[in-house]
């Protein structure tokens, strides 16, 4: 029988070797450490460690330490700003085998690949940004303390949230979900936002979802990115199933009546009840643009049925409970009927047949754009053969390292076609289901799924 273990968090740990540079002081470097019970000599010993690995490499490549390997563990470094270093260890899965009365053990360590937990590493460090700010920013205004006070109020609830056994290639993309919807559609919404930044002063940027997929955003697209992560992955998760249980109604059946006075939205973040005027529920703080202007927002979204609007509010204009209420008496009749007809075009869509002979994956570096059928599109964990998608890193990561357009093509040994294609800044991965398939055939059938389901995107010749 055998037992394959799990990838495990090990450590985190986030130091600055500046703020301890004499001997004895070695201590203050160490900003945050994950496990915090951790005996202080072992988080000196392996802070000291990262350093050495650091300072070797240096000698070597102008680029920084990226990963060092060992038998049971991956470490994984990232300097985020100057002078400042995150860590994360990671434990390597391993398989034990009984034979001959002995226990055998073997190491996966293929199972960890540096591309994708080097980008988990980097998201953990953009979201810490957009709600706390950069380490240096926090810095500047406050003190070492209390830098340390915000990333142990952050980091242990956000690694909690880690899946590190679903990390795969959509951790590297970290791309956005768009709908796709008509001109006219789109243009109404269009409008919709505009009219609510004109009606609201106090609202500097809007972004509009639908059934967690973007469909207008006013931010830049890297403070999007890491907005439309924290929605999807833990803000609307968290919200969404008694809300849409309580009112949403099923696909296909018909919307109870709506009166000019009544509507089915409500604040996500802001008041969880208009009737009750000494709860003005939890609004959070997020920075972006931190690279040139290091702005400050409040981030209040608005959902009515599957339509979320997110309006981001400067604090030093924070609105009282009657524009809470007014945005709510704009907000919640437009959304509502908005929502309503964006759902029967979105109900026809999912009703089209799909080929089932095929997934693939498709992310466009230009616009973030993600699309995916080789994972749920709920809880994004892959939905095909784990090492099929590792595969799919592995070309990906080879990619990553030319800029030229490239396409691999590759058979495993269940049979299974895997196809890379990189073209002006998009990338496509397809896995085929024809064993009987020849090069040829199934170089026809890519071109062939390209011109069907991917239409005016890019050729390979």
């Amino acid at each position: 029988m055998t037992n394959r273990s799990c990838i495990t968090l090990y450590n985190f740990f986030v130091f600055n070797s500046t703020f301890g540079p004499r001997e004895g002081e070695e201590h203050k470097k160490i900003l945050f450490y994950q496990p915090a019970d951790t005996h202080i000599d072992t988080k000196i010993k392996n802070v000291g460690l990262c350093e050495a690995v650091v300072k070797f490499t240096e000698t070597f490549t102008d680029k920084p330490c990226a990963s060092l390997h060992t038998q049971k563990t991956r470490q994984i470094f990232l300097q985020p700003e100057e002078d400042f270093w995150m860590v994360m260890t990671v434990t390597i899965p391993k398989s034990e085998t009984e034979k001959d009365g002995q226990t055998l053990t073997e190491y996966h360590e293929d199972d960890v690949q540096d591309s994708v937990f080097g980008s988990i590493l980097e998201q953990s460090y953009n979201m810490f940004k957009l709600f706390m700010g950069t380490f240096t920013n926090i810095l500047k205004k406050t003190n070492v303390q209390h830098l340390m006070q915000r990333l142990d109020h952050f980091f242990p609830r956000y690694l909690g949230t880690l899946k590190l056994n679903q990390a795969d290639i959509m951790e590297v993309h970290n791309g956005i979900q768009f709908l796709p919807l008509d001109k006219n559609s789109y243009l109404r919404i269009q409008c919709f936002i505009n009219l609510i930044e004109a009606s609201f002063s106090q609202v500097k940027y809007t972004a509009f979802l639908y059934n967690d997929q973007l469909v207008w955003s006013g931010l830049e697209q890297e403070d999007m990115r890491i907005l439309y992560k924290y929605l999807t992955t833990s803000l609307f998760p968290s919200s969404l199933e008694s809300e849409m249980s309580r009112e949403s109604p099923k696909t296909g059946s018909p919307l109870p009546p709506m009166t000019a006075s009544s509507h089915y939205g409500k604040y996500v973040t802001g008041p969880p009840n208009l009737n009750d005027e000494s709860n003005m529920g939890k609004v959070p703080h997020i920075y972006v643009n931190t690279d040139t202007s290091y702005e400050e927002l409040n981030l209040i979204v608005y959902r009515a049925l599957s339509a979320t609007v997110c309006l981001m509010v400067e604090p030093s204009v924070i609105p009282g409970f009657d524009w809470y209420k007014k945005i709510d008496s704009f907000l919640g009749p437009q959304l509502s009927t908005l929502a309503s007809d964006i759902s029967e075009q979105y109900s026809k869509r999912a009703s089209l047949p799909s080929d089932q002979q095929f997934k693939y994956i498709y992310f466009n570096h230009m616009n973030l754009a993600q699309k995916t059928t080789i994972h749920n599109r709920k809880t994004l964990s892959a939905i095909i053969n784990p090492e099929i998608v590792r595969l799919i890193s592995d070309i990906n990561a080879s990619f990553a390292k030319t800029e030229e357009d490239a396409e691999t093509v590759m058979k495993t040994m269940t049979d299974c076609w895997v196809v890379g294609k990189k073209s002006d800044q998009r990338e496509f991965y397809v896995v085929i289901n024809q064993k009987n398939a020849n090069l040829i055939e199934i170089n026809e059938e890519v071109k062939r799924l390209c011109s069907t389901h991917f239409n005016n995107i890019f050729f390979l010749d």
